[in-house]
């Protein structure tokens, strides 16, 4: 390891599994404090075990990962193509460029971890370098996936409570600077992990040539900052935004109905008048909850999107709480498998969430519809069919 000082040495320690061996997922003894953490961990995957189930999750989360920066690729020229006029095209086309970002980021990981499993000789250490470059990257970015989507919910909901100010209250500047700012919270912080994990050049035996890897700083200060990351960054901003959006979608769901009896009230005049006369109180309370047919599928098209994310996001959630409760739970602690298995297994939601929102725009959303079949000549290619035939 090329180091300049005595100090910075007696500071780090290795974050690779074992540099005098091939295989990047070996599991050291002394990377667990607990014997018993490190026969339950190597006894629940043997070798064969783990690199069949994870070659088999690489390909399922590649192909999704596909599917996602095709999708969201579509959804963001479509987006471009209707203009950024409207607040809800802002945020919306945020999202698609963090799911975007995600699926890259992952496809980065399982390449890494692909070349490992077939012994491509690599200039680095692919299972530490590929976490520090794409996997920490992906877990901050989820969360800015979370907080985007509780501001669309959080919007929808002041459509409802205060519909005749929300026109004030959420412009399109205002959601152009609120990207910025939760971007800013949720993101960015993640570039603070390099000041804990570093990357350092360090000879390889095997090799026969210097490689890239990672050291992790042992100092009192690098230490207090990575446990802040993890309880505010890893903990308590995913359970926060995964609170709103749970919170804002039951209020939508509530409130469509609502709106849904009304409408069913009023079908009739005859009916209307009846109920203003018997109940005059109740009459002014429905006509509050009126809104236009534009909003209400906007509206449903944001309940459909928070509800796939609350589902999807629900294992990321437990992979947390795992995470803070086991201290041998993560990248470099004797339950190393496990946390790859599980967490590569429970991350799929995401990337699927991802896929599916474009459906999710085209079925729901009129403009949209008509923005996209534009875009990839569907209502040209029907015009030639209806003048052919």
């Amino acid at each position: 390891m090329y180091v300049h000082s005595t100090e910075e040495v007696n500071t780090t320690r290795y974050l690779a599994l074992d540099q005098m061996t091939d295989n990047p997922f070996h599991l050291r003894e002394d990377n667990s404090k607990n014997s018993s953490m490190l026969t339950l961990a190597s006894g629940l995957l043997s070798d064969e075990q783990f690199f069949i189930i994870f070659l088999v999750i690489i390909y399922v989360s590649q192909v999704i990962n596909n599917c996602v920066i095709i999708a969201n690729s579509l959804c963001i020229a479509v987006f471009v193509k209707l203009g950024f006029s409207e607040p809800s095209n802002i945020s919306l086309t945020a999202l698609a460029v963090c799911d975007f970002t995600l699926a890259v980021l992952s496809t980065w990981s399982n390449l890494c971890f692909w070349l490992t499993y077939h012994n491509v000789q690599l200039p680095f250490h692919s299972a530490n370098v590929s976490y520090l470059s794409g996997g920490v990257q992906w877990a901050f970015l989820s969360t800015t996936v979370a907080w985007i989507t509780a501001f669309i919910s959080f919007e929808r909901c002041l459509c409802i409570l205060v519909p005749l100010k929300v026109r004030r209250l959420i412009t399109p500047r205002g959601t152009f600077v609120a990207m910025l700012i939760i971007v800013l919270l949720t993101f960015c912080p993640s570039f603070f992990t390099y000041v804990r994990y570093t990357f350092v050049w360090v000879y390889n035996p095997y090799l026969n040539t210097t490689i890239l890897n990672t050291i992790s700083v042992n100092s009192e200060s690098a230490v207090l900052l990575e446990k802040l990351l993890v309880a505010i960054c890893g903990v308590i901003q995913p359970l926060l935004a995964f609170s709103i959006v749970l919170i804002c979608t039951v209020l939508l769901v509530v409130q469509l109905r609502k709106i849904s009896s009304w409408r069913m009230s009023v079908t009739s005049v005859k009916n209307q008048r009846v109920q203003a006369e018997e109940n005059p109180a109740a009459s002014s309370s429905a006509a509050g909850v009126k809104i236009s047919q534009k909003e209400e599928r906007l509206i449903r098209m944001i309940v459909a999107i928070a509800t796939i994310f609350i589902v999807s996001y629900i294992p990321t959630c437990i992979t947390l709480l795992c995470y803070v409760v086991f201290d041998e739970f993560n990248m470099f602690g004797g339950y190393r498998r496990l946390f790859l298995v599980s967490g590569y297994i429970l991350s799929l939601g995401q990337p699927i969430s991802g896929s599916v929102n474009i459906l999710i725009y085209y079925k729901m959303a009129s403009k949209f519809r008509s923005a996209f079949r534009r875009l990839v000549r569907l209502d040209r290619q029907q015009q030639e069919r209806h003048e052919l035939e």
